[in-house]
């Protein structure tokens, strides 16, 4: 009876460990990588208040987007069972950002992309996970109410983005005659703005009040005009990694089902936020509310 036992507990052990090998050996792509290198490669912007951007003193990456990133972090440092896994960081642009996941450069980047049917053929986004619109940013004093009063003059968007299309294309389709102004990133943009080179900027309402928040006057402006389309932004990852896409999701839908999303839209949305400190008073859409309630890749509209 003892040897009996004694080869039956040989021969889980044996089981046991073949298992494990073999589960390590079925990890692919991302999650292969990252198990391999005990590293993840997060994608973020500098300037897109509050979504991804460099704040605080040590100027580390920080906002609503990179605190999702963090979310998934924490969930395959459980699913690898690599609990030291390091992260590594990465700079991204509007115009390098999908280049960097093709190419494994950049292993996740949640920032302000806007989820569409052209980005879906290069890359693969993560359920959604905020809702937006893109409107105007201008001075209260500039007499722009609506994307009509642009009419003959200089808009300013930012290079590589969603609105850029939209903005080039309304100039064509209305024949508005506006000197549309392509600036490297939303910083720049709004620089471009305030110095009066541009009497609006066309982005995405979020991050239009995440630009008003960094001004040097934020009273001095506001958001205007009819929403010109409905965007969701989804995290980016490589095309054709479905292991790696299914975390992703999981721990993204984990933090939607928890309620954590509450505290984390209430800290960077209805709460001060560095730099200066200013609250953003954007309270959660009902569009976003639906986008948790019933997580989705899709983009809008799709």
């Amino acid at each position: 009876m003892r040897i009996a036992s004694c080869l039956l507990g040989s021969a889980l052990a044996v089981a046991l460990s073949s298992g494990t090998a073999f589960a390590a050996e079925e990890l692919t792509g991302t999650l292969k990588k990252i198990k391999d290198t005990g590293t993840i490669t997060l994608g973020h912007r500098d300037a897109s208040i509050p979504f991804s951007y460099l704040g605080g003193a040590s100027r580390q990456p920080i906002g609503y987007s990179h605190d999702l990133q963090l979310k998934v972090v924490e969930a395959l440092k459980q699913q690898l069972g690599l609990p030291e896994l390091k992260v590594r960081y990465t700079l991204v642009t509007s115009q390098t950002r999908i280049p960097l996941v093709q190419n494994g450069t950049v292993d996740l980047e949640c920032g302000s992309t806007t989820n569409n049917q052209e980005r879906q053929q290069q890359v693969a986004f993560s359920v959604g996970i905020f809702e937006v619109g893109t409107r105007l940013l201008t001075r209260k004093t500039s007499g722009i109410a609506d994307f009509p009063d642009l009419k003959g003059k200089n808009v300013v968007t930012t290079a590589g983005t969603t609105s850029e299309r939209l903005l080039k294309a309304m100039n064509v389709e209305r024949q508005m005659g506006m000197n549309i102004i392509a600036a490297k990133d939303h910083g720049e943009a709004f620089l471009m703005l305030e110095s009066g080179r541009a009497v609006a900027f066309m982005m995405d309402d979020a991050l239009l009040y995440g630009e008003m928040a960094k001004a040097r006057k934020p009273d001095d402006w506001t958001v205007v005009g009819t929403p010109q389309s409905y965007e969701i932004y989804g995290c980016m990852l490589r095309k054709d990694d479905p292991a790696f896409k299914k975390a992703v999701d999981g721990a993204l839908t984990a933090t939607f089902e928890s309620g954590e999303i509450n505290a984390i839209y209430d800290k960077w949305f209805l709460q001060p936020i560095p730099p200066k400190g200013l609250n953003l008073h954007f309270p959660m859409s009902d569009e976003l509310k639906k986008l948790i309630a019933e997580p989705t890749d899709k983009a809008a509209g799709q």
